[in-house]
């Protein structure tokens, strides 16, 4: 790896461990930022999860069907809701710096 790309790596991974040890969780333009990343590298997850999900609450045959169609859909809406919060960290859209999806990570629950 180059200087540059270390030096990038290096940045942004002070700058998600600054994000998560805020006391507050007041919506701010870090947040906004750290939850983009977090969802543009994390976003594949959606596709196991999603199958894992409706294995659980109707049957395997739905999971491997219904299930991989909701992965591969929410795999690609929170990777790019992940890219637009990234590119967008700096400017209060939605007000507020609201998440634009709904639960704001992967892993968190909406019960």
């Amino acid at each position: 790896m180059t200087k540059m790309v270390k030096g990038i790596i290096i940045f942004v991974a002070i700058l998600m461990v600054v994000n998560i040890a805020t006391a507050s969780y007041a919506q701010d333009m870090g947040k906004k930022l750290y939850r983009g990343l977090a969802n543009v590298v994390t976003g594949w997850v959606e596709l196991p999860k999603n199958i894992y999900d409706t294995s659980v609450e109707d049957n395997v045959l739905s999971g491997l069907t219904v299930g991989l169609a909701k992965g591969v859909g929410m795999t690609i809406v929170r990777t790019g809701a992940g890219v637009y919060e990234t590119a967008t960290f700096p400017f209060p859209i939605p007000e507020g710096y609201c998440p634009v999806l709904e639960p704001e990570f992967v892993f968190r629950s909406c019960k």
